[in-house]
């Protein structure tokens, strides 16, 4: 039986930080804020696979109170929900997630991203969806105070 989960992140825009979406570095003054790579995106799909299993979020399998998790790439997170999806005999149908930032235009590194996020699932990069849009310059996000991201997620799971 196919489960669907969501997942949402974010994460606020800092100096001093590199910005990494979707394992991808990307060249912007300011980066991500948070206790791993603060990688929105791959923090909301990780949100949307749990999700699916019924599982509690990201927060609950990598804690930000635990040094293990500091600086760690967030590929780590999406590799063990992947892990964890199999050992329930399940399987990642696809992904589908959507990044909001008024800058820096993400639209050039969407493939890369989507080649990442399709490493670390082990699923075919064509069962990924990424889209980026900007805020209409409305809220936190088009203040450019930070960015966020929502992700759909499908598993199919043997129900028992």
């Amino acid at each position: 039986m196919v489960h669907v989960g969501i997942g949402y992140d974010v994460h606020a825009l800092v100096e001093n930080r590199k910005l990494i979406l979707g394992g991808v570095e990307i060249p912007h003054t300011k980066g991500l804020d948070g206790h791993s790579d603060a990688d929105a995106l791959m923090h909301a799909i990780c949100d949307a696979l749990l999700g699916a299993l019924g599982e509690p979020d990201i927060g609950h399998f990598f804690p930000n109170t635990d040094p293990r998790w500091k600086n760690a790439p967030s590929r780590l997170f999406l590799e063990e929900a992947s892990r964890v999806i199999a050992l329930r005999g399940g399987r990642i149908v696809n992904v589908d997630a959507t990044v909001l930032a008024q800058e820096p235009r993400l639209y050039p590194h969407i493939h890369q991203m989507k080649r990442h996020i399709s490493e670390a699932l082990g699923i075919p990069v064509e069962r990924i969806g990424i889209k980026a849009t900007t805020n209409e310059g409305l809220g936190f996000v088009g203040r450019c105070e930070g960015i966020a991201a929502m992700a759909v997620a499908s598993v199919d799971v043997v129900d028992q």
